[in-house]
């Protein structure tokens, strides 16, 4: 196990009911780059995955 899965578990049991949009999740994810700027590549790689997690892969 990841020590990211437990951050990734906490937030399944805690908030995993709620349903958020694409937008307020960008929000979320400016915020945590403003307080935590050293983060900025590993959070702009997350978003640019989720954002073409639907692109066809070119082989």
């Amino acid at each position: 196990m990841y020590f990211t899965d437990r951050g990734i578990e906490e937030l399944a049991d805690r908030r995993g009911a709620e349903e958020v949009s694409l937008t307020w999740l960008a929000e979320r994810l400016r915020e945590f780059v403003d307080l935590n700027p050293e983060f900025e590549t590993p959070v702009e790689r997350l978003a640019t995955w989720l954002a073409r997690l639907d692109d066809v892969e070119d082989d």
